[in-house]
């Protein structure tokens, strides 16, 4: 009886909140001008060759950096969070940084994909491919991605959930030391990628192009915090859901010892009369 009140109240928790709906609103009005900005307003990327005179370039598929790149800025972003986090787990033992570490990889893994997808878009028309194999920032991104799809997994097996913390935490530590792999790949495999050294450089960008690719950075960074913010409330709530379900258990597996325990002893005691 003690437990329906709480079951009562539990129904009406939800991840929303003033500031979160402020975000929100902000984030989709930001992704809006965003659009506007990079695919109308902003010039396509033509050079003209200094010596033949013909027109080269990426054209409109440039328009995509404005996404892409922010993506795979926000995507490190959200893994770094899973580490330190990860960190949390196994040093601290507790349940916010658990649920952060969960949050952040779920989130991460989404930008990740869309990521490879973008990509792989922008690909097809610069370089007349979607994907290359050879690729070795592209391979060290599938990786990374790989390796939190698996993370993600891990957390749904079944078993003590403390155990299981403690090793996706480890396989997130693991995970997060592909990163610098990822950003430094086109320096270090320079011959083994088809990604230009540095986009800001080799497009040398200004004006208009440097603010939406600023903006573009900002508004990920908000898509971020919004996505973050409610998958670490769902986490929280499916926490405690849980724990108030073990509690119920709990009640209720005591309550049928004592009643066992009554009926037993009014039992011997029949059988004394």
């Amino acid at each position: 009886m003690t437990v329906e009140p709480t079951i009562a109240a539990s129904t009406r928790d939800n991840t929303g909140s003033r500031g979160s709906r402020l975000l929100g609103a902000a984030t989709i009005v930001g992704l809006g001008v965003l659009g506007v900005l990079a695919f109308v307003l902003t010039d396509a990327d033509v050079r003209i060759h200094p010596t033949t005179g013909e027109e080269f370039g990426q054209f409109d598929a440039v328009r995509l950096l404005y996404v892409h790149v922010p993506l795979a800025v926000m995507t490190y972003v959200a893994f770094g969070l899973c580490a330190v986090a990860s960190l949390g787990v196994l040093i601290r033992k507790t349940p916010w940084w658990d649920v952060t570490a969960h949050a952040a990889a779920e989130v991460g893994t989404v930008f990740c994909g869309l990521v490879l997808i973008t990509g792989s878009i922008w690909g097809r028309p610069v370089w007349n491919t979607w994907w290359e194999w050879g690729d070795v920032r592209l391979m060290t991104t599938l990786v990374l991605f790989l390796m939190f799809a698996g993370y993600l997994a891990l957390r749904r097996t079944t078993g003590d959930p403390r155990s299981m913390s403690r090793r996706a935490a480890v396989v997130a530590l693991v995970a997060v030391l592909d990163i610098p792999l990822v950003n430094r790949s086109v320096e270090w495999w320079e011959n083994r990628t088809l990604h230009q050294q540095s986009t800001l450089n080799d497009l040398k960008i200004e004006d208009l192009t440097l603010f939406t690719l600023m903006l573009g950075f900002l508004i990920m960074g908000m898509v971020l915090a919004w996505l973050l913010l409610h998958r670490f409330r769902v986490g929280w709530l499916e926490r405690a859901a849980l724990d108030h379900s073990v509690a119920v258990a709990i009640v209720e597996r005591r309550a049928e010892t004592s009643e066992a325990e009554v009926r037993r002893s009014v039992g011997e005691t029949e059988d004394r009369s």
